[in-house]
């Protein structure tokens, strides 16, 4: 197997060893002690909000929320993508001060912070009755040992994202198996050197959903056991796949999210991304100049079929408790994640709610 595969499922394996360990453990955080009716009361006296999040339906969302409750003012913050944001909000964590009210958590993320007791349980908000509005396995991710510490904001079933530009101009064919995908990144950089048919820089979140597409579990619980096994058939019969990618020279190294990674994306140097539904708002926001070329289709599966497929990414919006104003962060969370009026455009703008009712 090549070094940096091998490398990239052992960071693999640490990390969700972690996370696993981290979930298991977890007992951090206290009830807000707060109820519905503090929400209703803070939304009707109005304050001001700090939300830490990077979608690109934020701002829209913000100005929908604050054109319903003109007596509250949000500052929208990017901190950051992903682990950026975690580092400058564990900073203050340790200060003890400097966290915003509400910020955007990955679902693997967030008991990192629910150990670290540094979430809000919202289940005194009446945050538990929400439960049904969303499906389990996100639900499972904000409900730690009987607490909420956030609500679902999307999912991402995954899919193939393509140039069809690109497609268009070297006679490749949208693979439907993973045969044809690594034929298409063949044929596509035998054409153009300068071109990859992906961008791989050793995502770990990527792995696991890939992984799992395959019929993959190496990861196991009994308790607070945690067995791993990176041998099992699915693991291999994905890492046979990949690996013929990585071993002759097919992918990218282009760090994912970064100023070179959208150059890529935009120039067609970077011809397809398999990732979650909740791609297009990024694609629109970051990719401004690809307007137009870029299509979707469902994932390559190992037998041409369309009932393999995998979930990658998606977020959940927390409380800090740091927040002065818990209950009127709580509203505004609550209006975020499970009101029409944010899901509506959050869904025009890209994203992938989860709630829509």
């Amino acid at each position: 197997m090549n070094k940096r595969l091998r490398r990239g499922l052992s960071a693999l394996a640490i990390g969700v060893t972690a996370t696993i360990a981290l979930a298991a453990c977890a007992t951090g955080g206290s009830s807000s002690g707060g109820s519905s009716d503090d929400i209703t009361k803070a939304l009707q006296d109005g304050g001001t909000l700090t939300y830490w999040s990077w979608t690109p339906s934020a701002k829209a969302q913000v100005a929908a929320f604050e054109k319903q409750y003109p007596k509250v003012k949000v500052k929208l913050v990017n901190a950051g993508t992903g682990a950026d944001q975690y580092t400058k909000l564990q900073n203050t964590v340790k200060a003890g001060s400097g966290a915003p009210d509400v910020a955007q958590v990955e679902y693997f993320a967030l008991p990192q912070f629910a150990l670290s007791d540094s979430l809000l349980d919202l289940s005194g908000y009446g945050f538990d009755s929400l439960e049904d509005k969303f499906a389990k396995s996100t639900w499972s991710s904000v409900s730690i040992d009987d607490k909420v510490y956030g609500l679902p904001q999307d999912s991402g079933p995954m899919a193939l994202f393509y140039n069809k530009t690109v497609f268009d101009k070297h006679d490749i064919a949208v693979p439907k198996t993973w045969d044809e995908y690594v034929a298409a990144a063949k044929k596509l950089h035998e054409a153009d050197p300068n071109a990859y048919i992906a961008a791989d820089s050793g995502d770990a979140g990527f792995t696991t959903s890939m992984i799992a597409q395959a019929g993959g579990t190496p990861f196991t619980t009994d308790g607070d056991k945690v067995t791993i096994n990176l041998q099992d058939e699915g693991s291999k019969k994905w890492t046979s796949t990949w690996n013929e990618l990585v071993e002759q020279g097919l992918l990218s190294k282009t760090v994912g999210w970064t100023d070179d990674w959208y150059k890529q994306l935009g120039n067609g140097e970077i011809a397809t991304m398999i990732t979650g539904a909740w791609m297009p708002g990024n694609l629109e926001s970051g990719v401004a100049q690809a307007s137009g070329d870029w299509r979707v289709a469902p994932m390559p599966t190992y037998d041409g079929g369309t009932a393999q497929t995998a979930n990658n990414g998606g977020s959940a919006e927390v409380v800090m408790k740091q927040s002065k104003n818990p209950a009127l962060a709580a509203g505004f969370l609550k209006w975020l994640n499970s009101s029409k009026e944010s899901t509506g455009v959050f869904m025009k703008s890209g994203g992938f709610p989860l709630d829509d009712r």
